[in-house]
């Protein structure tokens, strides 16, 4: 078990990845004073959330410097050890070299030298594991090499290679050389234990990366308590990381699995919850089928169509919004984009249409919160972001466990108005949970709201 007094940060480029942990604070506001607040105790955990996938890699490389110089500027010395973590998707999509490059220049700029970067994609719950260097996802119940899965052809972080040291020389444009990567294998973990990768993890230097395999927590936390143990000779590393691996590095090891019970409903609030689907992959739509098919809420769609065009968008909002306020009166709403996917073969293009319909998604979600949903759902990494942070305002939030082991995390609002602090926040990510999660996770806020 990880006793680490290291601070972790964690820039979160979506809102998903506290998915594995639960009892840290999430800030949506990126002001450096509320960021440091968040890590005042030693081992505190702090994420970040920089939305930067849904930027360009110039934005994304500026938003992450800006946060952690912030952050720097305004901690003690006394502070102790700072972990930083650069946390992205479990399949690969994101800025992967940039980022973890604009961290280190930054803390090389306060005089902080960087040794090494730990790349652990992993997401154990979901389905995605590493082995043999090849990372894998679950697709309808079999593993499959990342790269041969949807995911991989992701408009704008599309890749081709799986094993991860040949995926980081491709995403680098070979200034990453694949043979030049280390790699911590599930021998190294199983039978080296912690002094063997503590060893691999030492030959780390001017910010070398290293590959670690991993199909369990078992295997993270040695690697967890190798890094603390380097970091106790003066080591310092930064790490890429899916959501498992922040739970050992925050010193964690058992999820929290929330129940009706568990979730509090004001009731001065209204007796019904809103749903907001904004994601677009396929799993998502399925889920969103199962919640059709069983009926039970008014389903509202936002036509991409429409709101990509200037002549229609303001009218479709206004009805949207009328639509959705009656229908709160007397029953939870869902309300979601079109399924036919709108995008453009350039990437820049497809990330400009992507944050057009997000800003639609919050200017509905904004024009209707005095209706005073019991719950608020938000389906999709960008869009959970993006409602949070604009259209509730929320500038901070604690995580109060999941639904299930390791996915859709219950934000509590903390710092936020005073309309909103007594709202439960779902962040269901778009590509997680069986076809039923969607369905089952409004079920169960339907039971604590009843």
């Amino acid at each position: 078990m990880n006793t680490s007094p290291r601070r972790l940060l964690v820039l979160d480029d979506d809102p998903t990845g506290s998915q594995c942990v639960h009892d840290v604070r999430v800030a949506f506001d990126l002001d450096p004073c509320l960021i440091r607040s968040s890590l005042r105790e030693p081992g505190s955990t702090c994420f970040a959330l920089t939305n930067s996938r849904s930027l360009s890699e110039e934005d994304a490389v500026e938003i992450n410097r800006r946060t952690l110089a912030g952050y720097l500027e305004t901690a003690e010395t006394s502070d102790g050890p700072l972990h930083v973590v650069s946390r992205s998707d479990s399949t690969l999509r994101g800025h992967v070299i940039a980022e973890p490059n604009a961290l280190a220049d930054t803390l090389a700029d306060h005089g902080l030298t960087v040794h090494g970067f730990l790349f652990c994609p992993a997401m154990i719950e979901a389905g995605r594991f590493t082995e043999e260097d090849i990372h894998y996802a679950v697709v309808d119940g079999t593993p499959r090499p990342v790269a041969e899965t949807d995911f991989a052809r992701d408009a704008t972080f599309g890749y081709g290679r799986s094993d991860l040291a040949q995926f980081l020389e491709e995403k680098s444009h070979g200034a990453v050389k694949a043979e030049d990567v280390l790699r911590i294998s599930l021998e190294d973990i199983r039978t080296g234990g912690t002094p063997r990768v503590a060893e691999i993890l030492a030959r780390a230097t001017n910010r070398r990366w290293v590959v670690v395999n991993a199909t369990d927590y078992a295997d993270m936390d040695i690697v967890a308590e190798a890094v603390t143990l380097l970091e106790e000779r003066g080591h310092r590393f930064i790490t890429r990381s899916g959501p498992s691996f922040v739970r050992p590095l925050s010193g964690q090891r058992d999820p929290r699995i929330l129940g009706p019970d568990d979730i509090c409903i004001d009731p001065r609030r209204s007796t019904h919850g809103l749903v907001v689907v904004g994601s677009h992959v396929g799993l998502t739509t399925e889920q969103l089928r199962v919640v059709q098919e069983r009926g039970d809420l008014v389903e509202i769609e936002l036509n991409v169509a429409e709101l990509l065009d200037p002549a229609r968008r303001e009218r479709h909002l206004e009805h949207t919004t009328r639509d959705i306020r009656r229908a709160l009166e007397h029953d939870d709403v869902a309300v979601y984009t079109s399924r036919s996917l709108v995008s453009d073969a350039d990437p820049a293009e497809s990330l400009r249409i992507a944050r057009s319909v997000s800003d639609a998604v919050v200017e509905v979600v904004r024009r209707t919160r005095d209706a005073h949903p019991a719950w608020v759902i938000a389906k999709g990494g960008i869009t959970s972001h993006e409602v949070a942070a604009r259209g509730l305002d929320i500038r901070a939030a604690n995580v109060a466990g999941q639904f299930f082991p390791g996915q859709i995390s219950l934000f509590e609002p903390v710092t936020a108005p005073d309309d909103i602090r007594a709202c439960p926040y779902v962040v269901f990510p778009g590509n997680v949970g069986s076809t039923e999660a969607l369905a089952e996770v409004i079920e169960r806020l339907q039971t604590a709201t009843a």
